[in-house]
């Protein structure tokens, strides 16, 4: 299976985070599965980058022209693949595609806009691919929290929640992804706009 890792690029994280991403890409190599990831060779893309490498799985990176012209951040050097796209959008379109499902890990505003999304597009209907959130130390126990509050509120389908799902544990997480079967519901359902 090709997994599409989402996650924070910055250098400046604790380390307990590159850690666990580090063992759950390794983990998630040595299960047979490979890396599609937006070629970041710092903060948790970099984790998932090595952690997928000491595994010995495939790595396709994908990353904008311009953070290389730019040195926006570093790029990991050792891809299997690497794909340059013209623009952000393209990027994620190109990951999205190229994947069989997600793993969002901790990040910020970048990997926060992946995750959106991908659900925005599951709930549309465009594709129905796994979701799953590591969640490391508690990291989205407010962004859950959030979500009940949009549904409770009536600003998302309670069925949106089944769209994802959130771990604490790697091999929960990779017995998910590995036995997931996409659920009949409808786009119409999703969208909660029935009256």
């Amino acid at each position: 299976m090709k997994i599409c890792i989402f996650g924070a690029a910055s250098a400046h994280i604790d380390k307990k985070y590159i850690d666990k991403v580090e063992a759950l890409a390794e983990k998630m190599a040595r299960r047979g599965h490979s890396l599609v990831f937006g070629a970041g060779g710092s903060g948790l893309m970099g984790a998932a980058a090595r952690g997928t490498k000491r595994g010995g799985g495939y790595i396709h990176g994908v990353i904008p022209n311009f953070f290389r012209e730019e040195r926006l951040e570093s790029i990991y050097d050792q891809c299997d693949e690497l794909t340059y796209t013209e623009t952000m959008a393209e990027r994620k379109t190109t990951m999205e595609d190229d994947c069989d499902a997600f793993i969002i890990v901790p990040g910020g505003i970048g990997t926060l806009e992946e995750f959106f999304e991908v659900i925005t597009l599951k709930q549309l209907g465009r594709h129905h691919k796994a979701i799953a959130f590591y969640n490391i130390d508690g990291y989205y126990d407010t962004l859950e929290s959030f979500m009940h509050e949009m549904s409770q509120k009536k600003f998302m389908a309670e069925a949106c929640h089944e769209m994802y799902a959130i771990f604490t544990d790697a091999d929960e997480l990779f017995e998910y992804l590995e036995n997931y079967v996409a659920t009949d519901v409808s786009a119409r359902e999703l969208k909660n706009t029935e009256d």
